[in-house]
C-alpha cells in the first residue's frame, strides 16, 4: 500500500509539473507572443543569527554551519543560485523573443526594484548579472540601506481595537474549536521532531526554561498599526530553528550532518518546514491579514502590469511578501512538488507573464518558478533543457481559456479587488476611530 502511495504521489507530482511547462509552451505553440514579464522574487538563501547568545546557539548543544555571510545576508551559495536562475530567465526570454541575445534595453524597459536589506538587494544584483550580463542594471532602494521599504514591509498599515480582535479571532479559528491552543497541538510531531533534530534536552538555555515548553506554551497575538504582525509562542521559536535547519540543509552536501547527525526523509525535513508555513500562514496568508500587509506591494504590482514601455519587472522582497500577495489574490490551495518548502521556497519567483495573441489582445499566465530541492543542493545549472520548477497558480472565481490563461482585464480586476479590499477593511472596522484618535 505505501509503495502505491508512493507512486501515485510521484505521477500526481510529475504531472503538475508537465501542467506547468504546457502553459508556457501551449502559450507560443498557439501563437501568443511574450510581451511583458512582472516578478515578485522572495530573496535567496541567507544566513541565520545563529552565534553565541542568539536563539539558534543557545537552544542546541549543537555547532551550526559556518555561514558564508554575516547574520542575514545572503549567503555564496545564495547569490550562486540567484545567479543560475537569472541565467535560465535570460534563456527563456530570449527563447520567447522577449529579449535579443545579449540586450542591453533602453530606459525603462527593464526595472529592478528591491528591500532595502542586503539579502535582498544582492539577491535582485545577482539575478540581473544572470539576466543581464553586459548591461548595467541599477537597483532601485527608496530608502537608507538595511531599513525597510514601506512597500515590502509586512507591517499593518491600519489597526483598530474592533480590527485586531476580528484578525486574531479569524487566525484563532484555524486551530478549531480549540481555537489557537489547537494551531499549536496540530504542530505537536512537527515540533516534537524539531526538539529531537536539535537536541534541545541537551540545551542548557532549554532546560533553564529560557525559551519556554514549546509543547505546552500557548500563542498570544499582538498586532499594531505600522508594525508586523507578530506572537508570542512556541510557533515562533520553532520557526527560527526550522528556518535554520532548511537553510543548513540546502548549504550541506551531508544529509546527517545537516540534521545534527540524525537520519531524517526528504517528508521530515517536510514535516519541520509546517511549523514556518503555519507561522506565515497565521500572520500574512489570514483573510483580515493579507490585504492590509500586502496593500502596498500590490498597487506596486499593478503598476508595473500596465506600465508604459516595460518589457520586465523583478521586485525583491520576502517569504512574507509573496505569502501576503498570494492570499490576497484569492490563490487556490496548493503545495509544491519536489521542495521542502512547499508554499513560498527560498528564492521562489511570483511571474506574471503578458502573452499577446495574433489580434494583440493580452492574456495573462502566473506561475511560481523555483529551484527544486537538488537543483538548490547541488548548484545545477539550469537550462531550458534543464528547467527549475515551474507551478501554475489558479484564482477562486477567475475564469481561465483552455490554455490555462487569464484575460488581462480580469487578472486587473483581480488586483483592483485585492486592492480595494483594504479600503472596505477600513471602512469595516472602524475608520471613524481613527477619524477621532486624528
Amino acid at each position: 500500500m505505501k509503495t502505491l502511495h508512493t507512486a501515485l504521489t510521484l505521477i500526481l507530482a510529475l504531472a503538475l509539473l508537465l501542467t506547468g511547462a504546457a502553459v508556457a509552451e501551449s502559450a507560443a505553440d498557439e501563437g501568443y507572443t511574450l510581451d511583458r514579464v512582472v516578478v515578485l522574487s522572495r530573496h535567496n538563501i541567507r544566513s541565520p543569527l545563529s552565534g553565541s547568545g542568539s536563539l539558534l546557539g543557545d537552544i542546541t548543544p549543537h555547532e551550526w554551519f559556518e555561514w558564508t555571510s554575516n547574520p542575514s545576508e545572503l549567503s555564496l551559495r545564495g547569490a550562486m543560485l540567484e545567479t543560475l536562475m537569472g541565467q535560465y530567465f535570460r534563456l527563456w526570454l530570449e527563447d520567447e523573443g522577449l529579449f535579443p541575445e545579449n540586450y542591453q534595453p533602453a530606459e525603462g524597459a527593464v526595472r529592478f526594484y528591491a528591500n532595502a536589506k542586503q539579502r535582498t538587494l544582492a539577491t535582485a544584483r545577482y539575478f540581473s548579472a544572470g539576466l543581464l550580463p553586459v548591461a548595467e542594471v541599477p537597483i532601485e532602494s527608496h530608502v537608507e540601506y538595511d531599513t525597510m521599504d514601506p512597500t515590502f514591509e509586512p507591517s499593518l498599515n491600519f489597526v483598530t481595537e474592533e480590527y485586531a480582535e476580528a484578525a486574531v479571532e479569524q487566525i484563532a479559528e484555524k486551530g478549531g474549536v480549540a481555537g489557537l491552543d489547537g494551531i499549536r497541538a496540530g504542530l505537536q510531531d512537527a515540533i516534537a521532531l524539531l526538539m529531537d533534530v536539535a537536541d534541545m534536552a541537551d540545551s542548557e538555555a532549554y532546560q533553564a526554561g529560557t525559551y519556554g515548553d514549546l509543547l505546552e506554551d500557548g500563542t498570544t497575538i499582538k498586532l499594531e498599526a505600522g508594525k508586523e504582525p507578530s506572537m508570542s509562542s512556541p510557533i515562533k521559536t520553532a520557526t527560527s530553528v526550522a528556518d535554520a535547519l532548511t537553510f543548513q540543509f540546502y548549504e550541506m552536501a551531508d544529509d546527517r550532518a545537516a540534521a545534527f547527525g540524525h537520519e531524517l526523509t526528504i517528508e521530515d525535513w517536510r514535516k519541520l518546514h509546517t511549523i514556518v508555513d503555519t507561522y506565515t500562514g497565521m500572520l500574512f496568508e489570514t483573510p483580515l491579514l493579507c490585504v492590509n500587509v500586502a496593500n502596498p506591494l500590490l498597487k506596486e504590482i499593478r503598476s508595473e502590469l500596465t506600465a508604459e514601455g516595460r518589457q520586465f519587472s523583478f521586485l525583491c522582497g520576502h517569504d512574507s511578501n509573496v505569502a501576503s500577495v498570494l492570499a490576497a489574490l484569492g490563490v487556490e490551495e496548493y503545495l509544491l512538488p519536489d521542495t521542502v518548502e512547499q508554499h513560498t521556497p527560498i528564492g521562489v519567483k511570483l511571474t506574471f507573464s503578458r502573452w499577446l495573441d495574433g489580434n494583440g489582445e493580452a492574456r495573462w499566465t502566473v506561475e511560481l518558478v523555483y529551484q527544486d530541492t537538488d537543483q538548490l543542493r547541488g548548484l545545477t545549472p539550469l537550462s531550458l533543457d534543464a528547467p527549475p520548477v515551474r507551478y501554475p497558480l489558479h484564482f477562486e472565481g477567475v475564469e481561465e481559456d483552455a490554455d490555462g490563461m487569464i484575460a488581462d482585464a480580469d487578472l486587473l480586476a483581480l488586483l483592483d479587488g485585492a486592492i480595494g479590499a483594504y479600503d472596505a477593511l477600513v471602512e469595516a472596522y472602524g475608520a471613524e476611530a481613527l477619524e477621532d484618535a486624528a
